[in-house]
């Protein structure tokens, strides 16, 4: 950190200064909100600066236990930082960004890991990889719906696979108009073969399935399945979707 000129670079509230400080403090018993601050200031609502991808050579010193602070919060910090696979200062920060997917790859394989915190570390796998729009779209698979439109008839849908059922709904499956399940306002999500799925759906999936994380494995037999707009009957790639349209 030493050879970074902090004053220089911005953050989300300007000067990143303070940048150091906070990671001097980190190590505590303030690390929650310290860890706080610092995504804040590094990756506000998803924006990140030159502040941001300056502090990845001391998020992968922490990711890889050589400063105080927890690796895992490290980890998807940086990863969040370097999701946008076609940002030129990837190449800058290679060497960091290979170091923190060495790290990533071995959370995965941790046989007690949450299902949410598998999801989240796959995440920055993807990021580190440059994998592109499932570093940031595989969010979806913890809050167990994706939000999209039918590429017919541009009815606005949620496609869901949770704890409600699964199903395309054209209003609110919760409190609204598609909460009925008897109504019109539902339409079929029919899972992919795991057999039968290709590129990124079956990397993903095959993550899950070695990692024993079954929940999510048939979670991601969904996303990468076949909706059913409800309102015009038209037929459609849920993951195509959400990758056209996640921004």
């Amino acid at each position: 950190m030493t050879t970074v000129d902090w004053h220089r670079l911005t953050h989300a509230y300007g000067r990143a200064d303070d940048i150091p400080g906070l990671f001097a403090r980190l190590g505590g018993t303030e690390d929650d909100s310290v860890w706080s601050e610092l995504w804040s200031a590094l990756c506000h609502q998803g924006s990140v600066y030159d502040a941001s991808w300056a502090a990845l050579p001391t998020l992968a010193e922490i990711a890889c236990g050589r400063a105080p602070g927890g690796p895992a919060d490290a980890l998807v910090l940086a990863g969040a930082i370097t999701a946008y696979a076609e940002d030129p200062r990837r190449k800058v920060y290679e060497r960091e960004i290979g170091e923190l997917l060495a790290v990533g790859r071995g959370l995965l394989t941790d046989p007690g890991i949450p299902a949410p915190s598998f999801v989240i570390f796959l995440q920055s796998v993807l990021a580190f990889e440059g994998a592109g729009v499932w570093s940031e779209a595989l969010e979806g698979v913890n809050s167990e719906e994706y939000e999209v439109e039918c590429p017919q008839c541009t009815e606005g849908l949620f496609v869901a696979f949770g704890r409600y059922g699964t199903f395309v709904s054209a209003g609110d499956y919760v409190t609204g108009p598609g909460a009925d399940a008897a109504t019109a306002g539902r339409g079929e999500l029919t899972p992919a073969r795991p057999d039968r799925l290709t590129g990124v759906g079956a990397r993903l999936y095959g993550e899950a399935v070695r990692a024993g994380q079954p929940a999510v494995a048939e979670a991601l037999t969904h996303v990468f399945g076949q909706g059913r707009c409800p309102s015009c009957d038209t037929a459609f790639s849920v993951a195509e979707l959400v990758a056209e349209q996640w921004v």
